[in-house]
């Protein structure tokens, strides 16, 4: 698979949600906006153009399952920018080594515990111009592999142009690895591995691994 094709298949994981995570969607409650994250979901996937599931797969799907929208799941986070980071090789679940640079640090409290989440900045997809200011957030929890994918799952992102943002696992969602090994998708690092049952977002589907 070239390197553009990974690339847009990287980007197109990113933009089926009309707001990154810390942003409510006007004239929607919040509850509105979680079922409009999940129908964009379900139709990317319902799509010829976008879905990664194969022809078997596909012509099976009839939606993703979901936690049920919970708001203690979505919480307060405070946004600590890192300048002066150094670029370094993300892991994958190919052979494939892109590089990032670790943007900034995101704390927060789940249950009254404190817990911490890295973000980062791909620097290839920052050279595009219409997705320079998304950043990757990806985690691992104590539900990978059992109700959720092993690979750990994905939140939307974008630079935050506060210092409290809010963090909503209920749209945390599978990369499309989840689904085939065809596709290239960066894995969480071991800082973002929490040592919590994060039950909220997408789980695991009956086509995935």
């Amino acid at each position: 698979m070239s390197y553009s094709k990974i690339l847009f298949l990287y980007i197109s994981l990113l933009v089926f949600s009309c707001s990154s995570s810390q942003n409510s969607v006007k004239g929607l409650t919040w509850e509105e906006e979680i079922a409009a994250f999940q129908n964009a979901l379900n139709k990317q996937y319902s799509s010829k153009v976008t879905s990664p599931l194969d022809k078997e797969s596909f012509n099976n799907f009839t939606g993703h399952d979901f936690y049920p929208t919970k708001a203690s799941y979505r919480v307060k986070a405070n946004f600590l920018k890192t300048p002066g980071e150094k670029v370094f090789k993300l892991k994958t679940s190919s052979d494939r080594r892109p590089e990032y640079r670790k943007y900034g640090i995101l704390r927060f409290e789940i249950e009254g515990k404190e817990y911490a989440l890295s973000v980062y900045q791909d620097l290839a997809t920052s050279t595009v111009k219409k997705y320079k200011d998304i950043l990757f957030l990806s985690f691992k929890d104590l539900t990978n592999g059992k109700e959720t994918h092993g690979g750990g799952r994905y939140i939307d992102f974008k630079i935050p142009t506060t210092q409290v943002v809010i963090l909503d696992f209920n749209k945390a969602y599978n990369p499309f690895c989840a689904y085939s090994n065809k596709f290239s998708c960066p894995l969480p690092t071991e800082e973002n591995h929490l040592k919590i049952k994060i039950e909220a977002g997408m789980k695991l589907d009956s086509k995935g691994k």
